[in-house]
Formats: structure tokens, sequence, C-alpha cells
């Protein structure tokens, strides 16, 4: 655990204001340290990747028991942040997120960069909201929710996905009836929750009918809670 913070430590998260503008960087230790995200109010810029086959199953990720924040919770695709980096700061058309998901793509689950060109995601909209994890660590996200629709070869990183599977809406319904119910032990992600009450199962009917341009809004950050 240790050994994950410190090569966190040399990675940059974005920092933004409500308003999404870039107001700096930080590392990730104190990004999701509770204490620093509380006393200097500390938001940073990511990122939640909602892969589908094309069968529009959703591709999730139970996320690896050695991370510090939401060990072992069902997620989404892919959520991570980009990097204050040229190529990941890149605001045109959510470019820099883009890349940035591309890149967490092939660490987290080992799908190549070919099999997701970063033309392929649909940036759909964006979230803000605080999540603590337990009494030290947790999230505070200006999120980017990304679509694509691709078959890919996944080879997971044991280090960041524990398990993954393809779940249709029926699968995922069931999947939050066991969360609801404390079944197995099975928790989500606070933020994969936000999407799914709010926005997921709308936009997954878009997704198949070819209609998804319907409900793109980047202009709009929705605070959640």
């Amino acid at each position: 655990m240790l050994m994950i913070f410190v090569i966190d430590t040399f990675d940059r998260c974005i920092l933004v204001d409500e308003n999404d503008r870039v107001v700096g960087h930080e590392n990730k230790y104190n990004c999701h340290l509770m204490e620093k995200i509380e006393s200097l109010n500390l938001l940073h810029r990511a990122f939640s990747v909602f892969l589908f086959n094309s069968k529009y199953e959703l591709l999730l990720q139970q996320r690896s028991g050695t991370k510090v924040t939401f060990p072992l919770v069902w997620t989404n695709t892919c959520c991570s942040h980009p990097l204050y980096r040229e190529s990941e700061l890149i605001e045109e058309n959510a470019l820099g997120v883009r890349n940035a998901a591309q890149r967490k793509l092939l660490d987290e689950l080992g799908i190549c960069a070919e099999d997701v060109p970063v033309d392929e995601f649909t940036p759909l909209g964006r979230i803000l909201y605080k999540a603590p994890s337990d009494g030290k660590w947790g999230e505070h996200e200006l999120d980017y929710l990304l679509f694509i629709v691709r078959d890919v070869s996944v080879n997971p990183n044991p280090d960041e996905v524990a398990e993954y599977k393809y779940v249709n809406r029926e699968q995922l319904k069931e999947l939050l009836r066991k969360a609801d119910a404390g079944e197995e032990g099975l928790k989500l992600s606070p933020w994969f929750r936000l999407v799914v009450d709010n926005f997921l199962f709308k936009w997954w009917d878009h997704l198949e009918k070819g209609t998804l341009n319907e409900v793109i809004d980047m202009k709009t950050i929705h605070k959640l809670t």
C-alpha cells in the first residue's frame, strides 16, 4: 500500500475550481487525503469510462484490494485522473481527458490503444461529487463521463483490478439490488452509483438507438451527492 503512494506522488493531478477551470496541480496522495481535501478544498479533474461491447453489454471492474480508496468495490470500466501534462491538459473537445482514458485503459485492463482510439470516446457530461472512502481517504472530483463502444481484449493488471465482467441492463439491476441489500458483501463505488441513479439507463437506451448525440451536455456541471 505504501509503495502505491511512493509511485503516485510523482503523478500530478489537475486541480480545478467548481467551473472546471484549471487552478494548479497536486500529487495524488494529497488529492485523496480527506484532511487536505477539506482544509484546502482540493478538487481535481477525473474521468469515468463506460465501455460497451458490440452487444451493448457494459464492462465493469472490481477494484483491487490493494487500492487505498474504495478497495474491492465494483465500478464502471475505468476511473482515474488526467495528469498535469501537456497531452492531458488539452481542453478542446475534452481531448486531454480522452488521452488519459486511453492511457488508463491500458494501465488497468491491458486494453491496447489501437482498440480504443481517442476519437471513439464520446464525452457525455460532467459531475462534481465528494465521497469519503474511510476516515482518512476519499475523493473530491470533477468527473468527465465517457462512453465508448468497442470489442476489446482484456488483460487486467492485478494491482489495479481484482475482477471484471460484462453485464446487460438486467444483470446490472441485480447487482444494484444485491448492493442495496448488502448481499455477498457487494459494494459499488459512489461515483458509479451516482451515474447509475442519474443518467446511465437513459444514456444506455440512446446508445442502442444510435441517438447518443441527443443527450450530450458538456456545458452543465452536475453537482451530485
